[in-house]
C-alpha cells in the first residue's frame, strides 16, 4: 500500500506542459481573459481542466487575448498538469466536459520552457464582411452585414498596401491599451472579394487592443466612398486617433491562427479549423455614391 501511494505521489510530481489548439464561439463570452463579473474562455477551460486533474492549481495561458464576442478558430494555449492524463487524451477529455461553444481540436506534450504567448512568432486574423441586401441568417454570426452599398473593395485593398511592415498603428488602438507603445510589425495582410464576401486576412507579430476592428471599421468607411484614400493614410500615419472612431463589430473577428518557429499540431487541427466561405454574387447592393 505504502509503495502505491509513493508512486502515485511521484505520477502526480511530474508536472507536464500541454498545448492545445483551441476553438470558441465568442458571442457568450468577455473575451478570453478572466474577468471579474463576466464569463471568459479562460475560466470555462481552466474550470474543465480542474475536474480532470484536480491536483494542481490550473493556469491556461493564451496565445492571444481575444476581446469580448471575438471568435477563434486556432487559438493555442498551454497549461501545466501533474495527474495520469497523457496529452493525446487532454482534447477528448476536454471535451466532454467543456460546453458546446468551446472545442479543443488537438491536445500536445511541449517542453516546459515552452510558452504559448512568447514563443509566438505571429497571429493571424480574420474577418468577415457580408455585402448583401438582405440578411443571411446562417452568415450572421460570423460576419458584419453591410447591405447599403456595394463596397469597393478594389479601393481598400490599395489602402492596406501601406501597412506592411514595422510601423506605429496607434490610430488603431483603444484607448484602455496597457502598452507601452503602439509598434507592431504586420507580416502580411490581404483583402479579397468572394461573391458577397469579403474577405480580409491580417497577420502580425503582434495586434493593439481593438487594432482589427478598428482598421475595418476604417476601411468600411473608404469602402461607401465617406472617406477619401488621403484620408486614411493621413489617419493611420500621423496617428489621428481622436479620427478614428468607427469600429467593426465583435463578430465578424476570429483569431484564425497562432504560429511557432515550428509546426506544433496536425495541418487538419491548426491550418484547416476555418474554411473559407464561398458565396455568388446574388444579392450585391447598388453601387457606392459618388462622393
Amino acid at each position: 500500500m505504502t509503495s502505491q501511494l509513493i508512486n502515485k505521489r511521484s505520477q502526480i510530481d511530474q508536472i507536464q506542459r500541454i498545448a492545445l489548439s483551441l476553438q470558441y464561439e465568442g458571442t457568450s463570452y468577455c473575451g478570453w481573459q478572466r474577468q471579474s463579473k463576466d464569463m471568459s474562455v479562460q475560466e470555462v477551460l481552466e474550470n474543465a481542466i480542474s475536474k480532470l486533474d484536480p491536483y494542481r492549481p490550473i493556469k491556461a495561458v493564451a496565445a492571444g487575448r481575444t476581446d469580448s464576442g471575438v471568435h477563434a478558430a486556432g487559438q493555442v494555449v498551454h497549461f501545466d498538469c501533474s495527474g495520469p492524463i497523457p496529452s493525446s487524451r487532454w482534447a477528448a477529455a476536454l471535451n466532454g466536459v467543456l460546453p458546446a461553444s468551446i472545442r479543443v481540436r488537438e491536445a500536445v506534450l511541449r517542453p516546459n520552457n515552452w510558452h504559448a504567448c512568447h514563443s509566438a512568432i505571429y497571429r493571424r486574423y480574420r474577418y468577415l464582411i457580408f455585402n448583401a441586401c438582405k440578411p443571411n441568417l446562417f452568415l450572421s454570426p460570423w460576419s458584419w452585414h453591410r447591405y447599403r452599398y456595394r463596397l469597393d473593395d478594389q479601393l481598400m485593398s490599395k489602402a492596406l498596401e501601406g501597412l506592411l511592415g514595422r510601423h506605429d498603428f496607434s490610430a488603431f488602438q483603444r484607448t484602455r491599451s496597457q502598452r507601452i507603445d503602439a509598434v507592431t510589425t504586420v507580416q502580411e495582410i490581404n483583402l479579397e472579394r468572394n461573391g458577397d464576401l469579403i474577405v480580409l486576412e491580417i497577420q502580425a507579430s503582434g495586434f493593439l487592443y481593438g487594432m482589427v476592428r478598428l482598421l475595418v471599421g476604417q476601411l468600411v468607411a473608404l469602402g461607401e466612398h465617406r472617406m477619401s484614400l488621403k484620408a486614411f493614410e493621413r489617419r493611420w500615419k500621423e496617428g489621428r486617433r481622436s479620427e478614428v472612431r468607427e469600429a467593426a463589430p465583435a463578430k465578424g473577428l476570429c483569431l484564425v491562427r497562432a504560429g511557432y518557429e515550428e509546426f506544433i499540431f496536425s495541418e487538419p487541427a491548426w491550418y484547416d479549423s476555418f474554411p473559407k466561405y464561398s458565396l455568388a454574387v446574388l444579392d450585391s447592393p447598388k453601387d457606392p455614391p459618388i462622393i
